[in-house]
């Protein structure tokens, strides 16, 4: 085995029986914060089970590759691979997010400009298609390479070495600084991550502006509309055309009584 430095963990350490340990129960809670996620979902909203699994799939597939490709990126240090992680990480969720997010804005504009309607994040058809999820799966796995290349590209910057010798140089203990990195921080960090990203690339449910009455399908707009106009109507405004009959009738009655009445006398 390689020998450890003063500070940090060894190399190697990542890919260890511990480590393993630690990136399995990572992945564990993690994606249990998607399965509270679909139980947070409104009921009229929530996603059937097939449907989670086809958009979760996909992050789960993106996840694991930003995974293995920071552990083998870190792992070409002899020096403290778990902070040369760590910044791999922050860079994944700070930069990294923003690239994602372009990346699924961008490609959810050309596929609808091409009309490629199964290629549209969280729509698979009806019944949802299989090929449809291993499309988007390819489309967002494509987002992830260029996420992962452009942080690469970053820490070719330099400066990126003194700050990992000073990021967790203060734990002297290396399990509890593999616990830290391997699990505590990305727990917390994967969490939002994935919370976030799930409402990006699932589908959006909008409120439906139609009614369905008597058969017929109505806005609310358009009945709004038609109400107003059958209350504002004159010829249905009932209480002022019996106001102004009793009116009308009164009127009549009282010019009745002034009228003179005459006797002819035979």
């Amino acid at each position: 085995a390689a020998p450890r430095p003063a500070h940090g963990c060894g190399s190697g350490a990542l890919l260890g029986r511990f480590g393993v340990l630690l990136q399995a129960l990572l992945a564990l809670c993690a994606f249990s914060t998607l399965m509270l996620k679909r139980f947070k979902e409104p009921k009229a909203e929530r996603r059937p089970w097939r449907i989670w699994f086809y958009d979760t799939s996909k992050q789960a597939i993106g996840a694991l590759f930003i995974h293995f490709a920071n552990v083998f990126l870190s792992d070409l240090t002899e020096e403290d691979p778990c902070s040369l992680y760590l910044i791999n990480f922050i860079l994944d969720a700070t930069l990294g997010m923003l690239l994602i997010w372009l990346g699924v804005k961008v490609v959810s504009w050309m596929v609808q400009h091409k009309k490629y309607t199964y290629l549209v994040f969280g729509e698979y058809g009806d019944p949802p298609q299989a090929a449809a999820w291993i499309g988007q799966c390819i489309l967002y796995l494509l987002i992830m390479v260029f996420e992962k290349t452009v942080i690469s590209l970053v820490l070719l910057i330099p400066g990126w070495t003194k700050l990992q010798q000073i990021l967790l140089g203060y734990i002297p203990n290396p399990q509890l600084e593999l616990v830290l990195v391997m699990f505590v921080v990305p727990f917390i960090v994967n969490a939002i991550m994935f919370w976030v990203v799930d409402s990006l690339i699932m589908r959006k449910y909008k409120q439906k502006d139609t009614l369905d009455i008597n058969g017929s399908t109505e806005t609310p707009r358009a009945r709004r509309t038609e109400e107003s106009q059958v209350l504002l109507s004159p010829d249905m405004d009932f209480d002022q055309s019996e106001s102004d009959q009793d009116v009308s009738g009164l009127r009549g009655t009282s010019q009745k009584m002034k009228q003179p009445s005459y006797q002819v006398v035979i």
